[in-house]
């Protein structure tokens, strides 16, 4: 999602990817309408799932939200609508046409426990079902124009820094070794262990920084984010909603769910995002990433380290 001008005279949403990006506008402080913490987070949940929103009734949706009914209502009425049955007609709408299973009859936790006698693949292929879930629910949500920006970003920036801590440091070290096959100057952001202050110091404008977090966020990283962008730097962020901290002081946010029964968050869609993101950069870098990658064969080959 690329950074948007302020919105200069604010209009009611009539389609789901002016939500969206209304949401995202709210988040970065540009839109002439504000929203607590809590407001923001519901909203940004409601355009995540657009297909459940259209389809369940206001206390269902209230339900699985935590909030009341009457919460719903004053944030419809508070984006311009008359009430929440105004709001969702922009959800109804959209998927009026179209004949397609909606994803909340899909989602992970529709899906009926079996019981423990049952084979032990079943773990295996729910969470395969829910990953599935989660890779539809991040391509419905990505903007063309924001991948190529990203894509050309990463491909040609001086220097890119990647930053995730805690599970994210898995994602943040797949991006880095993907992307350091492409091209030179990409690394960890703290990856001598001398601080990240440290590591963005050593940084100049235009620079990038990747940064990689979902609910619940890691301070530290959230952090990061703030302190790359006020330096200048360039802040890509793969995140989970709309209403996440890294989304303000990105120029490119992008937004990969998380749900599934995995006792933590599940990273199997961020991956498979992540090596989308890789083979775009390689398309825009061309001949170059050809290069690299013939480079890097022949060091391999020469140090005899494949078998």
């Amino acid at each position: 999602m690329a950074l948007t001008d302020k919105v200069t005279a604010f209009t009611k949403p009539a389609t789901i990817e002016e939500l969206r990006n209304l949401t995202v506008s709210i988040n970065r402080e540009k839109a002439d309408i504000s929203l607590g913490n809590k407001a923001l987070d519901v909203l940004a949940k409601l355009v995540e799932t657009p297909e459940q929103t259209a389809v369940r009734t206001i206390s269902e949706l209230a339900s699985a939200l935590g909030v009341n009914a009457s919460t719903l209502t004053r944030l419809s009425q508070k984006l311009g609508f008359a009430g929440f049955s105004d709001f969702q007609k922009v959800f109804r709408q959209a998927f009026s046409a179209d004949d397609r299973h909606f994803y909340s009859q899909q989602a992970g936790r529709l899906f009926s426990t079996k019981e423990e006698s049952e084979e032990e693949r079943h773990i295996f292929e729910r969470l395969g079902r829910e990953t599935s879930n989660n890779i539809d629910g991040f391509l419905t949500q990505l903007d063309p124009a924001a991948l190529l920006e990203a894509a050309d970003l990463l491909g040609n920036a001086r220097r890119v820094r990647v930053h995730g801590v805690r599970q994210f440091h898995a994602f943040a070290s797949f991006l880095t070794y993907g992307l350091g096959m492409l091209r030179s100057d990409v690394a960890l952001l703290d990856a001598p262990r001398l601080g990240v202050a440290e590591a963005m110091a050593q940084l100049e404008k235009g620079d990038v920084v990747v940064v990689a977090s979902c609910a619940p966020y890691t301070r530290s990283v959230a952090n990061v984010a703030e302190i790359a962008a006020k330096l200048g730097l360039v802040v890509i962020a793969v995140t989970d909603t709309r209403a996440s901290p890294l989304v303000s002081p990105s120029r490119h946010a992008f937004f990969v769910p998380h749900a599934s029964s995995f006792f933590s968050n599940s990273m199997g869609a961020y991956i498979v995002f992540c090596e989308g993101l890789l083979n775009l950069v390689a398309r825009q870098m061309g001949d170059r990433a050809m290069t690299s990658l013939a480079s890097r064969e022949a060091v391999i080959g020469s140090m005899k380290i494949e078998m």
